[in-house]
């Protein structure tokens, strides 16, 4: 969708948010503005709306305990939760930070320390994250356990961080989509873009 387009399509709404970007160093996952639709519009980190992404540094205390960001939260669910922790007794894995230090870690800092996660979860053959003790099913299709504290974690961001209640209220009746190329078949509190149109419509 071009900028002019969408703001005579969607006249409320600030124009650039569909302003295309021509950026030849454009990462293969990213999925840019002007790819939105007609009554559409991308949760861009390249604009104001990338503060509804799971990456972005809106800190929250859920339980408690303060998170610096959604993916921090997520993430640090994957590594160990003390010294009892299976995942801590496997000599042969390597664990590059603490669960404490992950749940301070925003953006790609905390993407990636989850991917060491996963790939340890693999070399032991378990499907499981933890949270307070508990064992939760990781990567299910049903919205399980996993899934409700996510959405819980979203909902203290939205509660906790002024800007990000203002910025989703004023996306209005628009489609939210994702920033990114989602994987097939996704669990679905990885439709963070769909959690938030509920969100969204709860406030109203």
């Amino acid at each position: 969708m071009c900028a002019g387009l969408a703001a005579d399509t969607n006249a409320r709404y600030p124009a650039h948010w569909w302003t295309p970007v021509i950026d030849p160093h454009k990462p293969d996952w990213e999925i840019l503005p002007q790819a939105a639709k007609p009554g559409e519009v991308i949760l861009s980190k390249r604009n104001e709306l990338g503060i509804l992404s799971n990456f972005a540094a809106t800190p929250f205390v859920y339980n408690g305990v303060r998170y610096a960001s959604v993916e921090g939260f997520w993430q640090m669910m994957l590594y160990p939760e003390g010294s009892a922790d299976p995942r801590a007794q496997a000599a042969f894995l390597q664990w590059p930070h603490t669960r404490a230090q992950v749940a301070q870690m925003t953006a790609f800092e905390a993407k990636a320390a989850g991917d060491v996660g996963e790939d340890n979860m693999r070399k032991l053959g378990i499907d499981w994250v933890t949270f307070e003790g508990r064992r939760l099913r990781y990567r299910s299709m049903t919205k399980g356990e996993h899934y409700r504290l996510i959405v819980a974690a979203m909902h203290a961001k939205l509660e906790q961080n002024a800007k990000v209640r203002e910025i989703l209220l004023a996306t209005g009746d628009l489609r939210l989509r994702p920033d990114h190329i989602q994987e097939e078949n996704a669990p679905p509190e990885w439709a963070y873009f769909e959690i938030w149109m509920e969100m969204r419509a709860s406030l109203r």
